[in-house]
């Protein structure tokens, strides 16, 4: 229930400080969790990011305070984050379909009404997932600042990324480190969870490392002695891994009466190159905490 309590709270938060300046790590902090884990939750459980509701909800009850008030179209536009009359306007017609002062006439306009989390019968499903604790990881690889996952998926960000990497020789450089006997098998990303900034987080591309010498442009980094939950996903690519990552937030977490979500990293294992095989085999490994 705590899980449960802690989504609500959040939505709570956001309701109370709409018309002011909302700090997503403080919105986090009221699920009991970390911006990026709730960010990623937040937007596969609702089907729209944190993002978009902060901005439906502010516009919706701009479109109230319009029809109901006398206010200036630029006062409405600030109380709600909205520098000038003109981006307001704008955003304003793209959701509502009408300019503000249409509906201050009485034209028609959109409700986006606030989200109530409810307990419902859920689960009942299989999942494969085991425990690892494999000791402090050193691990090579290149970084960049991507922005946060919609879907668990990725992002273009993260998507370009590994494109750029497999262009310019970067993975090729990153597999000549892997050890005889890693851990983790394969090519590794990793999200720094703990390094989240804002709307964005450091993500990095790399491998277990084998103690040789670091070429430009790479880092070396030891994460930390974490306890991982570890579930594999099998089949055709991305679909498989975002229906296990869907899972692992509705399901496992939720419905978890061992381990809980730990700020930390998360990381997917790709053993293969492979993505197109129909039976692609891959793993994700998340920072736990025992209940």
């Amino acid at each position: 229930m705590d899980w449960i309590k802690g989504i609500q709270r959040a939505i709570d938060y956001i309701e109370s400080h709409l018309a002011d300046a909302i700090d997503y790590d403080a919105v986090a902090k009221e699920a009991y969790s970390s911006s990026l884990h709730f960010q990623r939750v937040f937007s596969i459980m609702c089907g729209f990011t944190l993002g978009d509701y902060i901005r439906m909800r502010r516009l919706s009850l701009a479109a109230d305070e319009l029809r109901g008030s006398d206010d200036k179209v630029i006062d409405v536009a600030l109380r709600y984050g909205y520098e000038t009359p003109e981006s307001f306007t704008r955003a304003f017609s793209r959701f509502h379909g009408i300019t503000p002062t249409e509906a201050r006439n009485g034209g028609t306009v959109k409700t986006f009404s606030k989200l109530s989390v409810k307990l419902i019968l859920t689960g009942g499903n299989e999942m494969n997932y085991r425990i690892e604790k494999p000791g402090a990881i050193k691990v090579i690889c290149k970084r960049e600042c991507v922005h946060k996952p919609e879907t668990g998926a990725g992002t273009p960000d993260i998507t370009g990324f590994w494109t750029k990497c497999g262009q310019d020789g970067t993975i090729q450089k990153l597999c000549s480190y892997i050890p005889k006997r890693p851990r983790l098998t394969g090519l590794l990303g990793i999200c720094f969870s703990l390094e989240t900034q804002g709307d964005s987080f450091p993500y990095g591309i790399g491998v277990e490392y084998n103690s040789a010498p670091a070429e430009s442009g790479l880092e070396i980094i030891e994460l930390p002695e974490y306890t991982y939950a570890v579930f594999p996903f099998k089949g055709k690519m991305p679909e498989t891994f975002i229906e296990t990552y869907r899972k692992i937030v509705s399901e496992f977490f939720p419905g978890g009466e061992r381990y809980e979500y730990a700020e930390g990293v998360e990381i997917e294992v790709y053993p293969s190159d492979k993505t197109d095989d129909p039976d692609y085999y891959g793993e994700i490994w998340i920072a736990v905490n025992e209940k």
